[in-house]
């Protein structure tokens, strides 16, 4: 076998919070809401387009648990407005500390799924390095 992409990744909410969890998505995250297929058996929850995968919100009916450690990574080009604009919608952002080539920050949707936010860091090239 080889896989060549992540098509998706679903995070699950349960019933109660799932408009509270579509609007964050939508409206603190930005992204933006895709018509589900005909043919996926549930009509509640959202399919959103997040850069190059798809973030797909189902509810789960009985014995939800935030996923806590398991957790999607969102690039983002600017780490220091992502967290303002968490920060302003009255998300608490907890530091992620860096990890090789990146900068990032934990956050929690409104069900308290865990959430990666990271930004690529860049270096100059240095002597002798190609810049490519």
């Amino acid at each position: 076998m080889k896989i060549t992409a992540i098509d998706h990744m679903q995070i699950a909410v349960p019933p109660e919070l799932e408009q509270a969890a579509l609007a964050f998505y939508h409206d603190v995250l930005g992204l933006q809401r895709v018509q589900k297929p005909t043919g996926t058996g549930d009509t509640r929850g959202a399919w959103f387009d997040a850069g190059n995968i798809q973030l797909h919100v189902g509810i789960q009916q009985e014995g939800f648990k935030p996923a806590t450690k398991a957790h999607p990574g969102f690039v983002v080009e600017n780490l220091v407005e992502a967290r303002a604009t968490l920060e302003a919608a009255g998300v608490t952002v907890q530091p992620g500390g860096e990890i090789p080539g990146f900068k990032r920050v934990f956050a929690q949707d409104p069900a308290g799924n865990r959430l990666e936010f990271m930004q690529p860091m860049t270096r100059p090239a240095r002597a002798g390095e190609s810049s490519e």
